[in-house]
């Protein structure tokens, strides 16, 4: 009986040893938790990460246009949480809008009815930006996006040179009312085709 009473005094030390075994491994693993969730806010203390305005400055600098590469980009909240092809996303589709409102002001400038050599040069830049707004933008927007930034470029470059074309289309005594529009869509097509070569490599 008393060897009965002591085998079984002894039992609970080897329980409650074992119980703590369990508490110290729970412990240890509850630290290695907190460890990872800790590290990478450590990390962005010890490693900054590039913010958006940062990457556009960089970006712009390599452009024809700084300050208009800059300005357009800041003005798309999206431009501060993307890469340099999102960058370039943004420059193509503002491009687009802008050929599209320049195509819009020259079909309203021919409704009303202007003078023999203005309606002239108005239907021809019409003509030229026709496609433009149709298909080598939006063209050149897909292309971008699956990556055959080559193709992409091309059409970009087309709608600097039928803008150029538009405003030679005035000559003599008839001052083009264009000269600010097809100022920008060439810029701006300059600048995409400069992010557009940062993406190829060139």
């Amino acid at each position: 009986m008393n060897k009965l009473d002591s085998s079984f005094f002894s039992s609970p030390p080897i329980f409650h040893s074992q119980k703590m075994s369990s508490s110290i491994s729970f412990l240890l693993l509850l630290h290695f938790v907190l460890l990872l969730m800790v590290l990478p806010i450590t990390q962005s203390f010890v490693f900054p990460l590039d913010e958006g305005g940062d990457l556009i400055k960089k970006t712009c600098k390599k452009t024809p246009h700084y300050d208009l590469c800059v300005s357009t980009l800041q003005s798309n909240p999206q431009s501060s949480n993307t890469d340099v092809p999102g960058l370039a996303h943004i420059i193509s589709d503002f491009l687009l809008a802008k050929a599209t409102d320049t195509l819009d002001y020259i079909h309203g400038l021919l409704k009303q009815s202007p003078e023999a050599e203005l309606q002239k040069a108005l239907a021809n830049c019409a003509e030229l930006y026709i496609p433009v707004v149709k298909f080598s933008l939006p063209q050149a927007i897909d292309a971008l996006t699956n990556g055959h930034f080559g193709f992409a470029n091309y059409g970009i470059s087309d709608a600097a040179k039928e803008a150029d074309a538009c405003e030679k289309g005035f000559s003599g005594s008839t001052k083009s009312p264009l000269t600010e529009t097809n100022t920008l869509v060439d810029n701006l097509s300059g600048v995409a085709a400069a992010i557009i070569n940062l993406l190829k490599g060139g």
